[in-house]
């Protein structure tokens, strides 16, 4: 069974950092699409940032210039760097695997950006 787990999440000031990781098992990582999601509380969930299996890269505007995906598919992982964090980047994110049929997700790591 595939799993995704996220982590990295937690309690940051508002122009802090957070670096969030979700690490692959029992999937042929490579061949998927990684992407970050996240939902605020009473919104629907959106897609932050997503990186092809080719490493083609595709960021939300609102993130645009302060968060950077990553992937090492040695281990696995993708990354989410997020810098000059704001109170409205604050939502559950959720990690997802897509490759043509297939459509996997972690449970999420929760972000919280606030004073």
């Amino acid at each position: 069974q595939v799993q995704l787990v996220e982590s990295g999440g937690g309690l940051v000031q508002p122009g802090g950092s957070l670096r969030l990781s979700c690490v692959g098992s029992r999937i042929t990582f490579s061949r998927y699409t990684m992407g970050w999601y996240r939902q605020a509380p009473g919104k629907q969930r959106e897609l932050v940032a997503a990186i092809s299996s080719g490493a083609i890269i595709d960021y939300a505007d609102s993130v645009q210039g302060r968060f950077t995906i990553s992937r090492d598919n040695a281990k696995n992982t993708v990354y989410l760097q997020m810098n000059s964090l704001k109170p409205e980047d604050t939502a559950v994110y959720y990690c997802n695997a897509h490759w043509i049929t297939s459509d996997f997700w972690g449970k999420g790591t929760l972000v919280t950006v606030s004073l």
